[in-house]
């Protein structure tokens, strides 16, 4: 009589993206950077008390601070943990303070990762989830999950998970066999879109972003030297240099000095370039996302919803335009805006040929935007930016005026003053001559500015409505400012001083239907 022997099966291990999802820790391997870190930060603390202590109560204050700062980062390492589920992406850590946070997926919009050398010592990243309400600070908002130390692999696991969830839901659904574990480690397939030429290096020194770097350092040798009391002109090279100096004359000294200050400025600049968009590269993945990975030293990937891109800005900054340069930079929920869009992760191409940005475009909105012609602004706009330009130039010189009167200043300065008028009817001019606007498809274009120009093409179903502004000096000349907000970017772009009649049909045809109750009332008045 044979037996019958039953053996009891485990229970199957819940799938990420379900209800029961796993937890996960963060990489171990953090404990090894974490503490370092956190007493680096704290040794000027450390310093201060042991060295201004002379043996009484502070030396201690300062060792228990810089233990508990130590331990608290050890303390984050060990309790973190996280999951997907189906709906959220959990979020806990905490020992003595325990904190959770919780993610919509659905209200997911970039997934940036991040290796600074810090991490890239042992092969780790920091992956930061933005669902679209962070624009301003530097830390994490409000709405902004971090997990600051996790593998590459899973980072990439991540990445795909979050943001291609609708395609492993489309195959499902289709009824193939891939399932959505499968779909996650084998990854999307990529196009290529964009990738950096090192030809590109020449735009690098009109980017004038060396300045900053020059700026800062200039700017804490004076602060290092205020606070200790130093005279550079006592110390024997820096005397004899500044002799030298004042007994030539004076060309001889500015033309020198601006000349190693450019050479200074760009060197500092194409560095800049290098350290920032080296082995950049911006594809387009399956499932509608654009993914852009850069850096050198502190690599970068960030991934964004194309159905969450709203349009894209063109910059050209008057250096940059004189050598036919322009970058490129993304209009999307949950990415820096300004002047920081570059640094938040939304720089679809990074300074280059003005044809070639043109291009990536074009490619990622579907639209040739360059080949679309922009409706010129009346001169009545040419009158208000002459007048702004000049007046600016004239109250200036004026109050410089004003305080040779009284003896303050020399009578040169106000003189000097006066020698910018052309420059600033040559600015006026350009400004006027920038302007324009058109409807391209579904985009809504404009374009204005002369020593940053920049041409905005953002998306015409994405706005929250229309506004039209005029002022005092506007309702003079007959113009009109046409406002277009949107939930993403800048929040709001602007088409400048368009004429009144031409300006009203471009809201209306912008957002159809939604002036027209307003434009029927007043002419029926």
């Amino acid at each position: 009589m044979s037996e019958l022997t039953t053996e009891k099966s485990s229970p199957p291990v819940p799938a990420e993206g379900t209800p029961d999802a796993p937890w996960h820790r963060l990489d171990r391997r953090m404990l090894l950077i974490r503490p370092v870190l956190d007493g680096v930060k704290s040794l000027p603390l450390l310093i201060g008390a042991l060295l201004l202590g002379h043996g009484n109560y502070w030396q201690w204050i300062g060792l228990a601070v810089t233990a508990v700062t130590v331990l608290a980062g050890i303390s984050h390492c060990l309790t973190s943990r996280y999951r997907v589920t189906a709906t959220q992406v959990e979020w806990h850590t905490g020992l003595l303070l325990r904190k959770q946070r919780s993610v919509p997926r659905d209200r997911i919009r970039t997934v940036d990762v991040m290796s600074e050398p810090k991490h890239r010592l042992f092969s780790l990243s920091a992956v930061r989830i933005g669902t679209g309400r962070h624009s301003h600070g530097k830390g994490p908002g409000k709405d902004e999950l971090v997990l600051d130390a996790v593998s590459g692999a899973e980072a990439q696991r991540l990445r795909t998970l979050l943001l291609h969830r609708k395609t492993i839901t489309t195959n499902t659904a289709a009824g193939t066999e891939t399932s959505a574990e499968d779909s996650v480690e084998t990854g999307p397939q990529e196009r290529l879109v964009a990738a950096v030429d090192k030809r590109w290096l020449r735009y690098a020194p009109f980017t004038l972003s060396g300045i900053a770097v020059v700026g800062a350092i200039v700017g804490t040798l004076y602060h290092f030297v205020h606070e200790l009391h130093l005279d550079p002109l006592r110390y024997g090279p820096l005397r004899e240099l500044a002799q030298q100096y004042t007994a030539a004359p004076t060309w001889l000294v500015v033309l020198p000095t601006a000349v190693g200050l450019l050479v200074l400025v760009a060197a500092l600049s194409v560095g800049g370039y290098v350290l920032s968009f080296w082995n950049f590269r911006l594809t387009r993945e399956d499932g509608g996302t654009l993914h852009i990975r850069r850096g050198l030293v502190t690599t970068r990937s960030v991934s964004i919803e194309e159905e969450r891109l709203r349009g894209v800005e063109v910059k050209e900054p008057l250096p940059l335009r004189m050598v036919g340069g322009a970058k490129c930079v993304a209009v999307a929920a949950g990415l820096r805006e300004g002047k920081g869009a570059d640094k938040g992760g939304g720089l679809l191409l990074p300074p280059a040929p003005i044809g070639r940005v043109h291009e990536v475009v074009a490619d990622v909105l579907g639209e040739d935007i360059a080949a679309v012609p922009l409706v010129r602004h009346p001169r009545r706009a040419l009158t208000r930016r002459l007048t702004r330009a000049v007046t600016g130039v004239l109250l200036f010189a004026a109050a410089l005026f004003l305080l040779a009167w009284i003896d303050f200043l020399p009578a040169w300065p106000w003189q000097a003053a006066l020698v910018l008028l052309p420059f600033a009817v040559l600015v006026g001019w350009d400004r006027y001559r920038t302007l324009g606007h058109a409807l391209a498809g579904a985009y809504l274009v404009t374009r204005s500015g002369s020593l940053d120009r920049t041409t905005e093409v953002v998306r015409r179903d994405g706005l929250t409505g229309i506004v039209v502004l005029r002022s005092l000096f506007q309702r003079r000349a007959g113009l009109i400012t046409v406002v277009a907000p949107i939930a993403a970017g800048k929040g709001h772009y602007h088409v400048v001083d368009v004429d009144e009649t031409v300006g009203l049909a471009l809201a209306d045809h912008t957002v159809p239907g939604l002036l027209s109750p307003f434009l029927v009332a007043e002419s029926g008045i």
